[in-house]
């Protein structure tokens, strides 16, 4: 057999172990088309080319490729390289300070590499496809994964970050998640000093530093619903608490998380629940929802409601003729 050849099965190896956790050697003997004997080569070739395939003897055993010292190249089908190209390209707008950065790089690499009937099909979707970005509130990487490791590790983390009417304090928590909501970064903590939990905005954090104090796993809320709580009521002047006729289902379809939530109420009613510092500015926002609803709180969101409605019968009564009487 050619060097070509040997070269051409061991990265098709290379691939399936890249492709799933583990593999019997009667597995990747069957998807090659060769004997158990020459997959035990093949894996040894990768061994010594810096590649850590463990292997697991007895029953339920096999071949596993495990983490190296470096980066290996990776090896991609079809669909996977079109779908790596495609979010690179949008975390190329994200909100990771830096990250747009990295990700051309890398899309430049892979598109580098990449056969032209593939890159035909990527460039394709990137000139059928535009991305409205609002503002967004971008976080240093470096925080990003000082956090990631803290959450994994269990362990506390210091940081400064501003209190309303005490100026800049230093924090102390013991991370559990951190969620996106697409324009900003949050993390759901126990919070040593309050002794209670608190989300954090993490374009806010400064000086973040994990520590060495280890702390115990402890029962915590759902982090996706806890700063959607946090979010959507906390930080506003007014809570509004609408019922609306409409399955919880339908009415989120409409509201995105970062705006509202929505609870399941009873006869095919929910009630929506968002924020706002302007009574108008909900009463608005509310008008856009296609469905019969009732104010459940505050009531002088029922006056902004009716002031509202005054000044868009004026608009839709006007004529659109333009000095017209």
């Amino acid at each position: 057999m050619t060097v070509e050849a040997t070269t051409e099965r061991v990265l098709r190896l290379l691939a399936l172990l890249q492709r799933r956790l583990s593999w019997t050697a009667a597995e990747l003997a069957a998807e090659l088309g060769v004997t158990g004997r020459c997959v035990r080569r093949d894996v040894q070739r990768l061994r010594t080319l810096g590649y850590p395939v463990h292997a697991v003897s007895g029953v339920g055993g096999g071949y596993q490729l495990g983490a190296g010292t470096r980066l290996p190249p990776l090896l991609l089908d079809d669909e996977e390289a079109i779908a790596t190209a495609v979010s690179l390209r949008l975390a190329s707008g994200g909100t990771v300070a830096g990250a747009s950065e990295a990700a051309l790089r890398a899309l430049a690499k892979l598109d580098q590499v990449m056969p032209s009937r593939l890159r035909a099909e990527v460039r394709a979707v990137h000139g059928s496809t535009d991305t409205l970005i609002g503002p967004v509130a971008e976080i240093d990487a470096e925080l990003l994964v000082t956090l990631a490791r803290a959450c994994r590790d269990g362990v506390r983390v210091r940081f400064h970050y501003p209190d309303r009417g005490a100026g800049e304090q230093e924090r102390t928590v013991e991370p559990i998640r951190m969620v996106t909501t697409g324009r900003r970064w949050y993390l759901m903590a126990w919070d040593v000093d309050r002794d209670d939990w608190r989300t954090f905005r993490l374009d806010r954090m400064r000086a973040a530093v994990a520590t060495t104090w280890r702390f115990p796993a402890r029962e915590h809320p759902d982090p996706v619903a806890f700063v959607q709580r946090a979010v959507t009521g906390a930080p506003y002047r007014y809570l509004a608490r609408v019922r609306v006729r409409a399955p919880a289902e339908r009415v989120r379809e409409v509201v995105p998380p970062q705006v509202g939530r929505v609870e399941v109420d009873r006869d095919g009613w929910s009630v929506l629940v968002l924020g706002g510092d302007d009574l108008e500015w909900l009463a608005a926002h509310l008008g856009r929802l296609d469905h019969e609803m009732e104010v459940l709180e505050p009531p002088e969101l029922r006056e902004a409601a009716g002031r509202l409605a005054r000044r868009l019968a004026v608009l839709a009564g006007a004529t659109s003729e333009p000095g017209a009487r």
